[in-house]
């Protein structure tokens, strides 16, 4: 069976949903790991959208922004970005997916600045409602693909926070939200220590291995255990994957 290193991670994304949450979907990839979330393990989970969109079935079309006429028609609610910031702020949000520029081994995210911030080599988009997503949802899972340059030892500015200097760091300055709880890359899939909140391997993807994730790390990459292959896709995610994105725009 073949696949894209993309479609593992739709399907590696559309697991960390569990069933009845409350999710703050985005766009590009975990889009389509909502819609096969809902359409396998989580049918009663809800996707929030930024632009004021709510949504209890997954788009029938492919939408290319989250404004497009595919995601606005059958909405469950169509509201005010304010109305759905407030979900998040009166920590009702399980879950909310990011991604990012840069990502660091206690999964804090710039998109933001690369380079010293007043003077900055590279000027990034921003926040968006990363920043958010990332203080007030009880926990959030971070995709994007892995390099390393972009998986440093320490980001060159915090846009949105994962656990920051690690421990007990978020408790200690305020952030409600429970932080990053997963990692999920071109390479595999990391989680967060209960204790240090450090990322660590949890598996890598088929045709990698802890060395070739370690590669492509700029910290010394811890390692589980139990550390295994990332699940191969079964043939009836995959079907779902590539039924709700058919021309391969997300994942090929």
């Amino acid at each position: 069976m073949t696949y894209t290193d993309r479609e593992l991670m739709v399907i590696a994304a559309a697991r960390e949903i569990r069933d009845g949450e409350l999710v703050f979907v985005g766009m590009r990839l975990p889009l389509l790991a909502f819609a096969l979330a809902k359409r396998t393990h989580a049918p009663r989970a809800l996707g929030l959208f930024e632009n004021g969109i709510v949504r209890e079935q997954p788009a029938p079309d492919t939408p290319f922004t989250m404004s497009d006429p595919p995601n606005i028609a059958g909405a469950l609610w169509s509201t005010s970005t304010g109305n759905i910031m407030a979900l998040l702020q009166q920590g009702l949000v399980e879950m909310g997916f990011i991604g990012g520029a840069e990502v660091d081994r206690y999964g804090n995210l710039n998109t933001s600045y690369i380079g010293d911030w007043k003077h900055p080599t590279v000027k990034l988009p921003g926040s968006g409602g990363g920043a958010d997503i990332a203080s007030l949802a009880k926990r959030f899972v971070i995709i994007m693909p892995q390099e390393k340059h972009r998986f440093r030892e320490r980001v060159d500015y915090i846009t949105s926070p994962g656990h920051g200097d690690g421990g007990d760091w978020r408790r200690k300055v305020g952030l409600r939200g429970g932080g990053p709880s997963a990692l999920i890359t071109t390479l595999g899939v990391f989680r967060f220590h209960p204790e240090t909140k450090e990322a660590y391997l949890a598996s890598f993807h088929p045709g990698q291995s802890v060395e070739s994730v370690r590669a492509q790390t700029g910290w010394d990459l811890k390692v589980a255990l139990d550390v295994a292959p990332t699940p191969e896709p079964s043939a009836p995610e995959l079907e779902i994957v590539r039924a709700s994105d058919p021309e391969g725009f997300w994942t090929r």
